[in-house]
């Protein structure tokens, strides 16, 4: 399955990161780009439960693909949040569904950096996607 552009461009400047500590700044600064949610979009009924940090997730559909937006208040997390949307973006129902959320962290080089709690935690937003999805 071939990449979106952005998710492309992700992983061309994560496999030129040089150690943990640079691919930590990148990450800060992808979760900078995520365009932010309304104070009526952070809800609970947005709110993803499984994570340990405040995460919210709105999604709507355009022309048969989904659009997510997310925020959350950690800011690994968030950059987390920005490389995952970036991975999903355009991708069908089905797709969706099929996506294996450790190798693409592990094609980032971030898969070992990710502690249970934060990979409980993305594996609770990419289930809360499917559902959303599912359920359109």
């Amino acid at each position: 399955m071939s990449l979106p552009m952005a998710a492309q461009e992700a992983l061309n400047v994560f496999e030129q990161a040089a150690g943990w500590e640079q691919r930590a700044r990148l990450l800060m600064q992808w979760g900078e780009r995520l365009a932010p949610l309304s104070e009526e979009e952070k809800s609970e009924s947005n709110r993803v439960h499984g994570c340990e940090s405040q995460v919210w997730l709105v999604a709507e559909q355009q022309d048969g693909q989904w659009r997510f937006k997310g925020a959350s208040d950690a800011r690994i997390i968030r950059g987390l949040l920005a490389l995952l949307l970036v991975r999903i973006e355009g991708l069908s129902s089905a797709e969706l569904a099929q996506l294996d959320l450790p190798a693409w962290f592990n094609q980032l080089g971030l898969g070992r950096q990710l502690s249970p709690s934060r990979s409980n935690g993305l594996n609770a937003v990419l289930q809360r996607m499917s559902q959303l999805a599912a359920g359109a």
